[in-house]
């Protein structure tokens, strides 16, 4: 027996010895094999794929987006997330903002030869945007006459047009309407989907449905979608229910502090109120608000609802929307419940985000916070909490320090306050004497504050957007506040880098005048990254 046990150590060793050498040596040649892969679409996924090694090996994905910006970051890309699989396939996560990916091979001591080169999402990333649509309704799944027609994100797209046709359009991926089979257009869409009313065109089993993007400006971001065909079946029941946008999420979505809660609204429906359980509601999709939530609001012409507390204690939430009427009564049912996980939080974290809405995340004037794409933290190269809060003005930010900072007693806390205080009428002394009481209540917390710097705003842009003046003094404000922020002993500046050849935050980054794009953000980030060396381990 001890023969035998010595003998398949030997061999075992020998296997290690062999596998090590095959994999430190390159004896297999493998540094010279170039990955060959290939992107595909199935059922509204996309999936990559390459040919396998000639060697055991499992692969590792990376998820990478653009840095924006060369003069801060020599790093071209930044990586967001990354997965692992045994298999030649990976399911692309449908993000809203243009994704790249790597492939590395690993055996056993390490990787095995080289990483493929960096591969372009072509489904997604197309050049000129082209949304994907989602719902698809042929003939083998047809739909009611009052269908929710879904599409992927186009990044930047603050609103869309969405095209009805009678056959497929004389114009394919154009940018204007079809001459020929037009049947109806609207411009009211700030979401990725939509609940057609087809019951005026009682008259067609099929119809064509196409969207484009649409820029703040009023102009076309790409152009129109491929034409899908939409098949009808007057027996199908309508949806009834709110739809959760759930759709084309960052990957590992986690709700900021403040959760905000997004849905597809009904047709012509203008009035939701969203409820927040603890345990799954008890009965799915009903008309009756249920007797356990801790917590519901109402909200007007809005496809998305801010929470006003913030979800400090762990476990799991269940949020869910009804349609109401102005006396309050349930129009059609509820949505499905949509479930949440507020972790447990470490023990003084490395980091925290602590400001506004620009740190709460959102911009384009149609995304929110659930949006993570537009999260600057979601493009950070070390984790963070997120305690932002939208509509905070200075003052407001340094009064809810104790209750949103302290439970969490991060090591670094990075600030940005007072972005929405610079455009009213709030004096630059305030703003300062807020930044001064946060920075002494991290100080006596044994946090280490790190401000930023304010970037411009872009007053017309503001106007056109939110119908709101702007102080005219906000450059003054924002010269004097950022010349105070640059004497604390930890600071990043962004300031520099947002202005426009006029003097305004770029329309490029912002278009709102205010709220950081996709763009803005990563560039936040990619600044902020640069200055990974201010945090305190």
């Amino acid at each position: 027996m001890k023969k035998f046990i010595a003998f398949a150590f030997i061999i075992l060793y020998l296997t290690i010895l062999c596998i090590f050498f095959t994999e430190t040596t390159d004896a297999l040649a493998l540094k010279a094999f170039e990955f060959q892969t290939n992107i595909t679409e199935k059922n509204h996924q996309a999936f990559l794929s390459w040919k396998r090694l000639p060697y055991p090996s499992y692969y590792e994905i990376d998820v990478l987006t653009k840095n924006p910006n060369p003069a801060v970051s020599a790093e071209p890309y930044h990586l967001v997330t990354k997965d692992f699989t045994f298999s030649s396939s990976y399911k692309l996560p449908p993000t809203a903002v243009p994704t790249y990916y790597r492939i590395t091979a690993h055996g056993i001591f390490g990787i095995v030869g080289k990483p493929s080169e960096i591969i372009d999402n072509t489904i997604f990333n197309a050049n000129p945007a082209i949304p994907t649509l989602i719902s698809h309704y042929d003939a083998s799944s047809p739909a009611g006459r009052m269908p929710y027609l879904l599409w992927h994100t186009v990044p930047g797209a603050v609103y869309y047009e969405l095209e009805l046709l009678s056959a497929p359009p004389e114009n394919p991926n154009a940018a204007e309407l079809s001459q020929k089979h037009h049947l109806f257009s609207t411009q009211n869409i700030f979401a990725n989907g939509y609940q057609a009313d087809l019951q005026s065109f009682a008259a067609y089993k099929k119809l064509y449905w196409r969207v484009r993007a649409m820029a703040f400006s009023g102009k076309p971001i790409g152009v129109f979608s491929d034409a899908q065909e939409l098949c009808i079946d007057d027996a199908i029941a309508s949806p009834q229910k709110p739809l959760p946008n759930t759709f084309d999420q960052m990957p590992n979505f986690k709700q900021p502090l403040y959760p905000v809660y997004n849905w597809i609204p009904l047709h012509n429906i203008n009035r939701y109120e969203v409820e927040l359980l603890i345990a799954p509601p008890k009965q799915e999709n009903n008309q009756t608000p249920s007797p356990e939530r801790i917590w519901y609001y109402t909200v007007n012409n809005a496809a998305s609802c801010y929470d006003e507390y913030p979800r400090l204690d762990a476990g799991d939430y269940y949020w869910r929307v009804r349609a109401v009427d102005a006396a309050g009564n349930t129009i059609g049912v509820y949505s499905d419940s949509q479930k949440f996980t507020v972790e447990r939080p470490t023990l003084r974290p490395l980091a925290a985000t602590f400001g506004d809405s620009i740190t709460h995340g959102g911009g384009s004037l149609s995304y929110s916070p659930a949006n993570l794409e537009y999260s600057y933290q979601t493009y950070l190269d070390f984790p963070v909490l997120n305690l932002g809060r939208s509509g905070d003005t200075s003052s407001t930010t340094a009064a809810r320090f104790d209750q949103d900072v302290l439970p969490f007693q991060p090591k670094n806390l990075i600030i940005l306050c007072g972005s929405n205080s610079i455009r009213a009428d709030t004096p630059a002394l305030t703003i300062i004497h807020d930044i001064n009481t946060i920075r002494e209540k991290c100080e006596a917390n044994g946090i280490r504050p790190i401000f930023l710097t304010l970037m411009p705003i872009n007053p017309a842009n503001i106007m056109a957007a939110f119908q709101a003046e702007t102080d005219p003094h906000w450059r003054d404000k924002v010269a004097a506040v950022n010349k105070h922020i640059r004497t604390m002993p930890y600071f990043i500046d962004l300031e520099p880098y947002f202005y426009d050849q006029q003097g305004y935050m770029s329309t490029d980054y912002a278009a709102d005048g205010l709220h950081p794009s996709i763009t803005g953000k990563q560039l936040m980030a990619e600044i902020i990254n640069a200055h990974m060396n201010l945090l305190k381990n």
